[in-house]
């Protein structure tokens, strides 16, 4: 009995539970019921009675009674000393109505003789009694008032107040409130792992409110404080986690950038300062090439100076002594290679403007640098 087999009525499957707390022992024929706590946050399964079978020829009835409380899966054993306790049977038929367990007919004793007495439970007080006291009130599924208008409301339960000894281990008082709501041991798989108990708010004869544990599934679009509309809270922090989220990817996706421009800016630098110092075979895409053409003034005798910004923040001269001599290229930020569209031109001029590119720059026109990073 520390393994509880679990149908899934709404997908028609079965699992497997273990339970906790001592456990009944072996047994064949009890019979059960259920009643739900005022709130809902428990639903505790009475067992009566039943027999063991081992060995053959010496079977066994009982006269005990278990609560096995969910959704914490937790036997509890209801102690019934003292009390006028109905002979042990088997294969009697329970039900329940106003809180209180009907035992009905069973077989006792070695020769399994049939039994026709009626017999009386108080699930509330876990006492047998001597009479059934009906309850005034109720609808006509006998459910707990505060769940009377929900479909899934067990029925019989009206009058129905978690006992004490079932409170000492789910937590909580005789309205509800259990503060176990999932299975002591580690829930396998099913709803028992991924789903909840339905749960209600119970509002006293004064109006005031003694339990909430939650709201019922079923009634539709509630929040967690028991109103209708959606969760709003839910909602934001749906929408600030998006929000972080894109903030994240666009970072990371500049700094990417960012790294790519740099290391271009530092190689192009490099380049065209080796191409100035006259370096041979050094070819550089940001300056001129001889097949390109040059509006360069160029002649014999002529000196001319380029007062702009070369690279690397750094003035740049060239100079002829006569038409024989080759022109230096100077870089493109002072003539443009004729030829070019302005779009390269302007890829160009990102990179050879004299300061290396920033993260900044980056983030403010992510555009403008990866239009460079592309044109390399």
């Amino acid at each position: 009995m520390n393994i509880i087999d679990v149908y899934d009525i709404a997908t028609s499957t079965w699992y497997k539970q273990a339970v906790s707390g001592p456990s009944p022992e072996l047994r064949v024929n009890p019979c059960a019921v259920a009643a739900s706590a005022p709130d809902g946050s428990s639903t505790n399964i009475y067992m009566y009675g039943g027999q063991n079978l081992i060995p053959y020829g010496q079977q066994i009835q009982y006269d005990d009674m278990w609560v096995l409380t969910v959704p914490s899966f937790t036997w509890v054993k209801v102690d019934t000393k003292g009390q006028s306790v109905p002979p042990a049977r088997v294969g009697a038929s329970c039900s329940i109505w106003d809180g209180q367990i009907v035992v009905v007919g069973g077989y006792t004793g070695p020769n399994l003789t049939c039994e026709t007495g009626t017999y009386v439970f108080s699930a509330k007080d876990l006492k047998w009694q001597n009479n059934f006291n009906a309850l005034s009130g109720g609808n006509p599924q006998n459910q707990q008032s505060s769940q009377e208008k929900d479909p899934a409301g067990l029925s019989g339960s009206y009058g129905y107040e978690v006992p004490g000894a079932v409170q000492s281990v789910i937590g909580g008082n005789s309205k509800g409130g259990a503060t176990i709501t999932a299975p002591a041991r580690a829930a396998t798989q099913g709803p028992m792992a991924t789903g909840k108990a339905i749960t209600y708010t119970v509002t006293d004869s004064n109006g005031a409110v003694s339990t909430q544990t939650g709201t019922t599934s079923s009634g539709g679009n509630k929040n967690n404080n028991g109103g209708d509309g959606p969760n709003v809270g839910a909602i934001v922090a749906g929408v600030v986690a998006g929000c972080f989220a894109v903030l994240a990817a666009y970072l990371g996706f500049c700094a990417w950038v960012y790294r790519r421009q740099l290391t271009l800016y530092k190689n192009h630098v490099a380049m065209a300062q080796r191409a100035a110092a006259g370096a041979p075979n050094e070819k550089s895409s940001f300056l001129p090439s001889s097949t390109e053409g040059s509006s360069q003034p160029t002649g014999k005798g002529s000196i001319f100076t380029d007062q702009g910004s070369g690279v690397g923040g750094t003035s740049s001269r060239a100079t002829a002594t006569n038409s024989n001599e080759a022109v230096p290229p100077l870089p493109t930020g002072v003539w443009p290679p004729a030829g070019r569209s302005s779009s390269v031109t302007s890829s160009n001029d990102d990179l050879m403007v004299g300061q290396e590119p920033s993260f900044v720059g980056v983030l403010l026109n992510p555009r403008r640098s990866l239009r460079v990073i592309n044109r390399d």
